[in-house]
């Protein structure tokens, strides 16, 4: 009988003894699986850390524009203006061109900055058109304004002391001298930049200056995607061919049919559409866009 009862006490021990082993097991198996995901989680915010393009804007001067609003100092000098290989038909040829010294302003033109100039001069804000949803969500203050005709950017420009940029200046802004593909370089980064998809935070339009890792070379924000810009110039999809090297302020007499350029692409488009030397045409000067808006360029003077 005492052997028996031993075995049962022994047999009872080594029971509770495997329940606890096998509970002490879970329980590390569970430390572990955290510590994975804890180890995880620092991995992508670091990631996230080092997506963020850090960049010393300081060399570049500063002035603020006749509206109050920053303008950059983009330094004389020449760039490969075009798209080459990966470029449109109309971006062709990719050729050097030099530009005198000029200044761009630093951001978009936003909803508030348009309505200090309509109501200086009593004009209307602009009517936004054909949109798919709601327009307000186009009106915030600080977001690009939308809806202007190119001739209502000219005269805010002229506004300002100002003037709208050309398709040269726009382009050199935008990509340096160097002519990246977009204004942070030539690989794509679809954090860095308002275009299609909601991918980016935003399914419209946004704030303007959101995307810091997105300035151009000279400190510029949004040169590509939020909102397209108008330009100075009459568009014509051949003008490459003949510009000229020095200072190009597109077609003399744009023909019978005149229509505008634009650039940048918008919060519509693809990465395609997004790249620095693309180009935009047959806008009508007396007619807005939903997704269309405008900066101002200054000459510089020493």
């Amino acid at each position: 009988m005492m052997n028996r009862k031993a075995i049962l006490i022994v047999s009872g021990v080594m029971v509770v003894c495997s329940v606890l082993i096998g509970l002490a097991l879970v329980v590390e198996k569970l430390k572990s699986a955290k510590l994975r995901a804890s180890t995880k989680g620092i991995e992508i915010r670091n990631r996230d850390v080092a997506n963020v393009k850090k960049m010393d804007y300081s060399q570049f001067e500063v002035i603020e524009g006749g509206d109050g609003r920053k303008m950059v100092l983009v330094p004389a000098g020449s760039f490969p203006m075009g798209g080459g290989d990966a470029g449109d038909f109309d971006e062709q040829p990719q050729r050097v061109i030099y530009l005198d010294a000029f200044y761009m302003d630093q951001h978009e033109v936003s909803t508030v900055n348009y309505a200090s100039f309509a109501g200086m001069l009593e004009r209307p804000m602009p009517r936004i058109p054909v949109f798919e949803d709601d327009v307000n969500l186009l009106k915030g203050d600080n977001q690009p304004v939308v809806g202007v005709a190119w001739i209502d950017a000219v005269a805010y420009c002229r506004w300002a002391g100002n003037r709208l940029p050309t398709e040269a200046e726009w382009e050199k802004a935008a990509g340096g001298e160097d002519g990246m593909k977009w204004p942070w370089g030539d690989d794509f980064n679809a954090s860095w930049v308002n275009g299609r998809g909601e991918g980016d935070g935003y399914k419209y339009s946004a704030p303007v200056g959101s995307f810091e890792s997105g300035r151009s070379p000279y400190g510029i924000y949004d040169m590509s995607g939020n909102v397209s810009e108008w330009v100075l110039d009459w568009y014509d999809q051949f003008y490459y061919k003949d510009a000229p090297f020095k200072n190009p302020k597109g077609p003399e007499d744009p023909g019978i049919i005149k229509v505008l350029s634009y650039r940048g692409g918008s919060f519509h488009s693809t990465r395609h559409d997004l790249r620095v030397s693309k180009r935009f045409g047959g806008a009508h000067p007396e007619r807005g866009e939903s997704s269309v808006g405008f900066r101002c360029a200054r000459d510089y003077t020493s």
